[in-house]
């Protein structure tokens, strides 16, 4: 009985299967003496999917490339012995769960002597790496990879697969930095570099923020939209919110301490406690594409490709990179006169009056510079879908017999006889924006013979050039130079062109 007993026991015991890890293979399975022989192996995603497998003296690897750190359900099936099958049943079921090796980086913020190769390790083996552009296999065991002679200082990005079988790990950030007596500090973008408006700001530092900043943060100045963020031990990450940094300016940043800052280069040390970036000026082109898609302009602009994201984000990129695209004369019939003044991606009158017709119709300063502010008002609307209806434009013949035309969205409003200026007294030919428009006004000033005049009740001004202006005037006749630099017309006709010519509205004399 002993025996029998000493004897079923030991086929117990020489009869399990485990499951385990493999130094190469995704698992092993291993049976012993009295278990039998391995019938199937069967391995499972995380979704349910079938993963195939190669199984060789006992290890599993899969055939379709694992994501690091996946987790796989494997079942195998043991076929018993046939002299023990009929006690224990004749087939074995094992199950386990198995989770594909994650490579990580053993250090990811080096001090490198100037002229030695940067050195990148890992906590364990790997197969292959990526850095820059490629993947690259490396011989069985490795762990470590080096990048060779940089620049003094760097950061690249560094991605791992522990096995042959799996893909590439999520790639982290691998910084290197010069001996220095005080912290240094990588910026991106670099020093005294271009900064889009949108773009974020990261500082990635020798040591731990904690050890460099202690609890303080840096200070953007001008004042920026947007919070600080710390994306892991030894970098700051400035994002910004809104529209970001103002349109051409000096964007400066103040650290509460010294510290070792690396040049555009990669090479160079300054220490310091302030950062510079030059925020550029909105694009010209971009501009006159926003002035359009606004309703400001007598054109249409239809992009080449897809529309810009109606976003923050987007409309500031467009802003410094506009995108291609066409513009086209809204009306068949726009005048000659009109057209000769536009200039794409130049300044010009037309976008000129423009700016100021949105200053004005936005409560801004009315100066037909596009600040900051104008920028901020034009993205939002953009953003918003905003659009006016309606464009003006007023020309003055001054040959006799000497006219104004009002013409209005593609259609002539009005023609009218009128006077302009005496010859000692001209009016200036060109093209202006209306800056000033006010429905009744005095207008006073010097007669060509010395004298002066002082004429209240003057109805329907839209100032043009200094004290020239269009507005009604109680003339005997008219069609010839008579004025004292003014466009003069009837009262009923300067009662109809004013509503037309609010300020920005453009208006030419030509001979």
């Amino acid at each position: 009985m002993v025996a029998l007993l000493g004897l079923v026991a030991g086929v117990l015991l020489w009869s399990g299967i485990t499951l385990g890890d493999d130094a190469t293979a995704l698992a092993r399975v291993e049976v012993q003496p009295f278990g039998g022989t391995l019938e199937r192996v069967s391995a499972f995603g995380p979704d349910g999917r079938r993963i195939p497998l190669t199984v060789r003296d006992g290890r599993l690897t899969p055939r379709t490339l694992l994501t690091p750190g996946e987790t796989v359900s494997v079942e195998a099936v043991v076929r018993r012995p046939s002299w023990l099958g009929w006690a224990l049943g004749s087939t074995r079921h094992v199950h386990g769960t198995i989770r594909a090796p994650v490579a990580g980086v053993s250090e990811r913020w080096l001090t490198v002597a100037p002229g030695s190769p940067v050195k990148v390790s890992f906590d364990r083996p790997v197969s292959a790496v990526a850095y820059g552009r490629g993947r690259r296999a490396l011989g069985p065991s490795r762990r470590s990879l080096t990048l060779g002679r940089r620049a003094p200082a760097g950061t690249v990005a560094v991605a791992a697969a522990a096995r042959s079988w799996e893909r590439l790990g999520r790639p982290v950030s691998v910084s290197w930095f010069p001996p220095a007596s005080v912290p240094v500090a990588l910026s991106r973008p670099a020093p005294d570099a271009r900064l889009a408006p949108a773009a974020p700001i990261r500082l990635i530092f020798s040591e731990p923020v904690a050890d460099v900043l202690g609890g303080n943060r840096p200070q953007l100045s001008p004042r920026t939209p947007g919070r600080w963020r710390q994306p892991d031990s030894h970098t700051l990450l400035f994002v910004p919110s809104g529209f970001g940094a103002r349109f051409d300016s000096e964007l400066r940043l103040d650290l509460p301490r010294n510290v070792a800052v690396v040049g555009r280069s990669g090479a160079g040390l300054a220490t310091t406690r302030r950062i510079g970036w030059t925020v550029p000026p909105g694009s010209t082109l971009r501009l006159q594409q926003l002035l359009a898609q606004a309703g400001y302009l007598p054109l249409d602009w239809t992009p080449s490709g897809a529309p810009v994201a109606r976003t923050p984000r987007g409309e500031l990129q467009a802003a410094v990179e506009p995108p291609k695209g066409r513009f086209s004369w809204r009306y068949s019939n726009t005048p000659r006169e009109l057209q000769a003044l536009w200039s794409e991606g130049g300044p010009n009158q037309i976008m000129r009056g423009a700016v100021m017709m949105f200053q004005d119709a936005h409560g801004l300063d009315v100066d037909a510079i596009p600040g900051a502010m104008v920028w901020h008002a034009l993205l939002a609307d953009a953003i918003a879908g905003k659009h006016r209806d309606g464009y003006s434009y007023v020309y003055v013949h001054s040959s006799v017999p000497q006219s104004l035309t009002l013409w209005h969205n593609g259609q002539t409003v009005l023609t009218s006889p009128g006077n302009t200026g005496v010859p000692a007294a001209p009016t200036r030919l060109g093209s202006f924006p209306v800056f000033e428009h006010i429905p009744v006004g005095t207008m006073s000033g010097t007669n060509p013979d010395g004298s002066h005049y002082h004429d209240p009740g003057i109805r329907w001004i839209s100032y043009i050039n200094g004290g020239d202006a269009i507005h009604s005037f109680n003339r005997a006749s008219f069609g010839t130079p008579q004025s004292l630099g003014c466009v003069e017309l009837p009262l009923a006709s300067a009662a109809k062109v004013w509503p037309y010519t609010p300020i920005g509205t453009l208006v030419s004399v030509e001979k």
